[in-house]
């Protein structure tokens, strides 16, 4: 069975006006303000908008940044990188293949023995899926790159 992800007039509707300005008008949420940034549970971080699996939480670490950081995405080609020269800064921006919600930066200063990125996630583009509800809301594939999180 193949899953379709994509935006739809309903999933922008149901976003808060936090998530819709970070997810569809290239924000950023205040550092340090994140509801997801001090998630230690084990599941995935998906799409807010389209629900395509994005980071699982065995790739997330405490960078200090003030965002969510992952060191790689669970489903490469879900994620899509841009070079982003606003802000006076060249940077590369992440962003979801299929819903196209900005999620956030790479950058190449993440932890080296883990393949030197962070990812730099915004918690109002991503929705989290326990591992206990992996299945039943459609991720049981995924389920095996999920660890307990010490």
């Amino acid at each position: 069975m193949t899953t379709t992800y994509r935006k739809t007039p309903e999933a922008l509707d149901a976003l808060s006006p936090e998530e819709f300005r970070v997810t569809q008008q290239n924000g950023t949420e205040r550092p340090g303000t994140g509801a997801l940034l001090d998630n230690k549970q084990p599941g995935i971080y998906v799409d807010i908008v389209s629900g395509e699996p994005l980071f699982a939480s065995a790739a997330k670490y405490e960078s200090g940044c003030g965002w969510p950081s992952f060191v790689k995405p669970i489903e490469p080609d879900n994620v899509v990188e841009l070079r982003d020269m606003s802000h006076g800064m060249i940077r590369t921006e992440v962003r979801s293949k299929h819903g196209d919600s900005h999620l956030g930066h790479v950058f190449p200063d993440g932890p080296r023995d883990r393949g030197g990125l962070r990812y730099c996630i915004n918690s109002a583009s991503l929705r989290f899926v326990h591992r206990d509800n992996m299945q039943a809301e459609g991720y049981g594939d995924y389920i095996a790159q999920v660890e307990d999180i010490e």
